[in-house]
């Protein structure tokens, strides 16, 4: 019986129970307003016999009455309720928000309540005293059976009326209908600024500004001979900390160690008015209105179909661009309330003892060792102090390389790190931990310029460099990164600084996320937003995947849906998303063809060592094909692990993840598995990290998020505007036995339809791979691999070894034929 109901259950479309309550409810409600508006209309005729007989009764429902309502009783007497005793005429208004109440409790349209239930309100009560004060003041409807604000309306006036009297009453209206339209658009305020300036000083200020002219014209010709003598003033220098907004260059002794300063031309500061200036104003509006009439024509052009199958539309004149945006059109953005600051900012306090100290120690140790420097440096970071040394000519790179265990030991710090030479300048860097650290808080990144007027398409911003500057790269250019360090030092907090950046950014349509996290609590706090940002597949409850069978379906279902879209983006005539997506909003795509816009996809794969121990090749594999071939359709992976071992993080992963970013790690064997270097050996921990993406790693300080912040952020999101669901991942068909399921026959019966013409295939030419067979025949990933499990099993091929072919153990055709006989 419980299987009956399951199916059953199925069988109306899978909804709960609640769901189904909601959808009977807001039917009901529906009904019930469109029954109440046939009351109300009706009374409106025939109010005048129903409201004698509801006056003079004491029992409205009696059967004897006979009311004219076209409703019956029960509409006279709702009729009655609301435009006499409530709110009048003005109940009518109330009518739209039930119906919207309605049709959004069943799901059948996507409304924000909210807004528009203060809005119907005051709608509501506002007219309900307008019209009373009308019939207040105009008493032409004295003695009506409808009361124009109803009971409600006159109360409320005559009340006005004794605290304030008419006047009070009328700026009361006036004032209430100007707030709740600024409520409504901010133009308002501009709207009624115009009216002012235009109807009560258009006329002065035209005087003015005719005496202005007249006066400028005047003065034109006496200080026509000044300025020919007159000398640029040149402006206020500004120094190069002004400019990068937080560089801290400390100069030592009488090296004046090295605040760059920018010089700007000057500025002519003249007081010249052109005598044409009106006309080549003139002439320039001329000019601006024929450019835009040029560009009205030219997008007024017909867009005609390229090639057959496309899926593009012919569109002719002007269309409006979709926008994806609009979907959750009331959603908002995360604030930067919802950050903490930090009380230093990420702005160290210079401590001039501390560096000339260093700085000496320094000196004297390469003096010790024979190495002379012309001049010192210092940066001073967050965390770090870079020393900018230039050596003497003739000075060997490779000496002053050698002596990093002795500078170390003279300056007793440990995370000491020479850079010979720094990239891109003639110096040689030698970074020494500062004794007071700063916090770099994530509210200054965010709230940074770098940030707030990035292009990227997925903006990571991860911390602060050496030099105070905000750090962040495009993930979309990335494409795919690999994050590593021991325990503890701060690899959970870059991952969620990571997210909140892309939250803080990203529209819940522009951006997906899948989160894969065996150890189960790590991303449990993003639960909250799966239906904004998350996806899953469809008969998965939670958004956040922890168990391992459940991480293979998930990664194989990110390789069908790449298949697919790139079958879209062929379609479309497009290499990548950017311009499929491009093409998408300017409706050159229908969606009738399949065609629907694609949001980036961010995979997440946290204690990806773990996965490996237990999952091995059947997570490697996917993973290894989606960062080969998902970054031309915005799909991008991350994956973390705490354990930089050989065995982890292999050569193909290594490979097709160029970004790493490095966390502190125990030994120089670690550094070189996640770096192909030394340095995050030498690192400080508590989120300090080596970003590598080509040429030599930049050193970072991670900034941090604390997990009340992120609770905060996702509690806000959570607030918003939503999709009705997460994002449902395409469904995976199981493949028959699997690596585990032992090397027994396949049933005959299941065989892939194109099983027979595959077997021939490779056997005629002695070599067989799953992506042979998925290139040869234009079949997915999955379904390819499910045939060459199957070739296996009836001893066409062996065994998987390596990235090698597999080897064809049917030498000829006709034993081939035989064995396709017996099936």
């Amino acid at each position: 019986m419980q299987q009956e109901k399951l199916r059953a259950s199925d069988f109306v479309g899978g909804f709960g129970k609640w769901e189904m309550l909601s959808f009977g409810v807001g039917f009901l409600l529906v009904i019930t307003t469109v029954f109440l508006f046939a009351a109300f209309v009706s009374y409106l005729f025939t109010g005048e016999a129903d409201y004698s007989l509801l006056e003079s009764t004491a029992d409205p429902l009696n059967m004897k009455m006979q009311y004219k309502n076209v409703c019956g009783s029960w509409g006279a007497i709702a009729a009655f309720f609301f435009l006499n005793d409530l709110f009048g005429l003005a109940s009518f208004i109330m009518l739209p928000f039930f119906v919207i109440l309605g049709l959004r409790m069943m799901r059948i349209f996507k409304f924000t309540l909210v807004r528009k239930f203060i809005c119907f309100s005051f709608l509501t009560i506002w007219m309900s005293v307008f019209l009373a004060a009308f019939g207040y003041l105009f008493p032409f409807f004295e003695g009506s059976f409808v009361k124009l604000g109803g009971n409600h309306g006159i109360h409320v006036v005559k009340g006005l009326t004794q605290v304030l009297g008419t006047p009070g009453l009328l700026a009361v209206l006036v004032i209430t209908a100007v707030m709740f339209l600024i409520y409504l658009s901010a133009k308002t305020v501009e709207v009624i600024r115009g009216m002012f300036r235009m109807r009560m000083f258009g006329e002065l200020r035209r005087k003015v500004m005719e005496k202005m002219r007249k006066e400028e014209e005047e003065e034109e010709d006496d200080e026509e001979n000044e300025n020919e003598e007159e000398v640029e003033e040149p402006m206020d220098e500004r120094d190069e900390e002004d400019e990068k907004g937080g560089e801290n260059v400390v100069i030592f002794e009488g090296e004046e160690l090295k605040g760059e300063e920018e010089e700007k031309e000057g500025e002519e500061r003249t007081a010249t008015v052109s005598p044409h200036r009106e006309q080549e104003e003139e002439k320039k509006e001329e000019e601006k209105k024929e450019e835009d009439k040029k560009e009205v024509a030219r997008m007024d052009v017909e867009v005609k179909k390229t090639e057959k199958g496309t899926g593009e539309i012919e569109r002719g004149g002007i269309e409006t661009p979709y926008d994806p945006k609009l979907d959750l059109e009331h959603y908002k953005y995360p604030t930067l309330g919802l950050l903490r600051k930090s009380a230093d900012e990420g702005n160290p306090q210079i401590d001039m003892i501390e560096q000339n100290a260093n700085k000496n120690r320094i000196i004297e140790v390469l003096k010790t060792f024979g190495v002379e420097i012309k001049s010192i440096k210092a940066t001073i970071g967050p965390t770090i102090t870079l020393y900018e040394i230039v050596p003497a000519e003739g000075t060997r790179i490779s000496k002053i390389r050698n002596l990093e265990d002795d500078i170390a030991l003279s300056l007793a710090a440990e995370g000491i790190r020479i850079i010979a030479p720094i990239p891109g300048k003639g110096t040689i860097g030698i970074e020494v931990p500062n004794k007071k650290k700063c916090i770099v808080s994530m509210e200054s990144i965010i709230n940074s310029r770098v940030y707030q007027e990035s292009k990227m398409e997925l903006p990571c911003a991860v911390g602060k460099t050496i030099s105070n500057e905000v750090f962040m790269f495009d993930l979309a250019k990335a494409p795919h990164l690999l994050v590593a360090g021991a325990t503890g030092q701060g690899k959970s907090v870059g991952l969620n600084a990571i997210v909140t950046s892309l939250l803080y950014k990203k529209h819940p349509s522009e951006l997906k996320i899948v989160m894969v996290d065996p150890k189960k609590v790590e991303f449990s706090i993003y639960a909250p937003i799966e239906n904004h940002f998350l996806a899953r597949l469809e008969e998965e409850e939670d958004c956040i995947i922890t168990d391992v069978q459940k991480v293979v379906k998930t990664l194989n279902s990110l390789c069908v849906l790449m298949d697919t879209r790139y079958d879209l983006l062929k379609k479309a005539n497009v290499r990548n998303i950017k311009e499929y997506n491009e093409k998408f909003k300017n409706r050159q795509l229908n969606p009738e063809h399949g065609h629907e816009y694609m949001p980036y996809i961010v995979v997440i794969v946290d204690e990806f060592g773990d996965l490996i121990m237990t999952a091995g090749k059947e997570v490697e594999l996917p993973i290894c094909r989606i960062a080969q071939l998902a970054r031309a359709v915005g799909i991008h992976m991350i994956i973390a692990t705490q354990r930089p071992q050989a065995s982890i993080i292999s050569g193909a992963i290594k490979t097709n993840f160029p970004t790493r970013i490095a966390f502190k790690v125990a030994s120089m064997m670690d550094s070189r598995v996640i770096l192909d270097r030394s340095g995050a050996n030498q690192l400080i921990g508590k989120g300090d990290m080596l970003y590598l993406q080509g040429g030599e790693p930049v050193r970072v300080q991670c900034a941090f998020v604390d997990t009340p912040e992120v609770n905060d952020i996702c509690h806000f999101i959570a607030t918003q505007q939503s999709f009705l669901h997460p994002m449902y991942l395409p469904e995976v068909a199981d493949a028959d036995g699997g690596e585990g399921g032992g090397m027994g026959t396949v049933d005959k019966g299941h065989l892939d339809p194109m099983f027979a013409d595959v077997a021939k295939f490779v056997v005629n030419n002695q070599s067989g791979s799953t992506s042979m067979i998925q290139r040869n025949y234009s079949i997915g990933y999955n379904r390819a691999g499910k045939i060459m499990d199957q070739l296996e099993k009836m001893g066409v091929v062996g065994p998987q070894v390596g990235a090698k072919p597999r080897e064809v153990l049917i030498k000829d055709p006709m034993t081939l034929e035989s064995l396709l006989n017996t099936l």
